[in-house]
């Protein structure tokens, strides 16, 4: 991990060189970094995000956003001298509004998958592994994915989860002993189901479980993992500069701490964060 860091700081040091002829040196804190040639101009950044995804996108009680995600990004903004404006996308059709220019990346627990890159999106380096857990009332009798025949089963549209459980996706056997595969436009929904009886199950990315769990009584997490991912930044294709100048702006942020900073407020995850681990 420390020679990947390592890459894509000496990648943006290769970028600003090419970009103003000449190089500086200062630390990662005392002044922003230069911005590869295509991102010299920029002032702003639009991060995409889920808004109803904790612990890595959410609204907070003073309304604000925020997240794990969401404080990465603005620290990253902060150090090339952007500002940072958010935009909350259905994440069923996040892919859309990025490619119509609506947001600048999709960044908020975002899974890599191959044909985001078959398709043309330049993705960033992983920083998360996470894997696919079921959410399930304490006294539901429910102890494993067997348990789940003739069950009723929820799922985000547009996440890893469903593709999961699609009938050409890795665990379409196990879809295919539900009594139904029910779809809600948000993972909030999916619970809200499940807490009203209308399901017997949430299929859902560990840590966004982790965090519902911990604050509702009632709910379990089945201790069995279902499908590992990792997760990455999503932006348009031919953004490839400024995919660079978000992870070199990334990069310095963990040789500097600041990341770990971060991180540190996030118990939940900080152990699956691929940059801080060895």
């Amino acid at each position: 991990m420390k020679k990947l860091l390592a890459l894509l700081l000496a990648a943006l040091m290769v970028l600003a060189l090419a970009a103003c002829g000449s190089s500086a040196s200062s630390s990662a804190a005392e002044a922003p970094a230069e911005a590869p040639a295509d991102t010299a101009e920029r002032t702003s950044f639009i991060m995409g995000i889920d808004p109803e995804y904790p612990p890595f996108s959410y609204m907070d009680s003073d309304g604000a956003y925020t997240g794990f995600d969401v404080e990465i990004c603005q620290a990253a903004c902060d150090y090339l001298g952007w500002d940072m404006e958010i935009f909350g996308v259905n994440w069923d059709q996040k892919l859309i509004q990025l490619d119509n220019n609506e947001c600048d990346c999709v960044w908020s627990g975002m899974t890599i998958l191959d044909s985001m890159t078959e398709a043309g999106y330049v993705i960033s380096a992983p920083y998360y592994d996470n894997t696919q857990v079921l959410v399930v009332k304490a006294d539901s009798g429910i102890a494993s994915s067997a348990d789940l025949e003739g069950k009723y089963v929820a799922v985000q549209l547009g996440t890893s989860g469903e593709a999961l459980l699609a009938e050409d996706g890795d665990l379409a056997d196990l879809a295919a002993t539900f009594g139904e595969l029910v779809t809600c436009d948000s993972f909030l929904k999916c619970f809200t189901e499940l807490e009203g009886n209308s399901v017997d199950a949430v299929f859902v990315d560990l840590p966004v479980a982790a965090s519902y769990v911990a604050e509702h009584e009632g709910l379990v997490i089945i201790n069995e993992e279902l499908g590992a991912e990792q997760y990455g930044i999503a932006f348009r294709s031919g953004d490839a500069d400024l995919c660079a100048a978000i992870e070199g702006a990334v990069a310095a942020l963990v040789e500097n701490g600041t990341y770990a900073e971060i991180a540190a407020k996030y118990p939940d995850i900080v152990n699956n964060l691929l940059f801080l681990s060895e």
